[in-house]
């Protein structure tokens, strides 16, 4: 399955494992799944390091290239047609940064790995 992995899960992956439901864990665990990660989590995860929000261990450029290697994920850019489809969602959830997720992972044809459960109101199937 291809599987997005969404920032907060990114994040958990790579600072406190042991706060991933079994669900998520046994998935990133999964080597039948690809798993994807967004520079999108990488620019929110910046982002709400430099507000206080989160503690990064290291820095952006050191944190994000390592968790990818760690989790063996793929690097997701952000290409101009998720960037579109963002105008085409209904506005049930108000995070954008969740919302280009969302938007790429239809794009994609992913699946999320996430705790968030507005995510299912996309119609995308979700895992966590």
């Amino acid at each position: 399955m291809k599987l997005l992995v969404d920032t907060v899960v990114l994040y958990r992956a790579a600072t406190a494992p042991g706060l991933l439901s079994k669900s998520a864990h046994d998935a990133l665990e999964d080597e039948s799944n690809t798993l994807f990660v967004s520079l999108v989590s990488a620019w929110e995860l910046a982002i709400k390091a430099s507000l206080g929000r989160l503690a990064l261990p290291v820095p952006i450029e050191t944190f994000f290239p390592t968790i990818t290697r760690d989790l063996l994920a793929r690097v997701l850019g952000l290409e101009l047609a998720a960037i579109a489809r963002i105008a085409e969602l209904p506005h049930h959830h108000g995070d954008p940064f969740d919302r280009l997720l969302i938007a790429q992972a239809l794009v994609e044809e992913c699946a999320v790995l996430t705790t968030d459960a507005r995510f299912t109101d996309y119609g995308i199937p979700v895992v966590g």
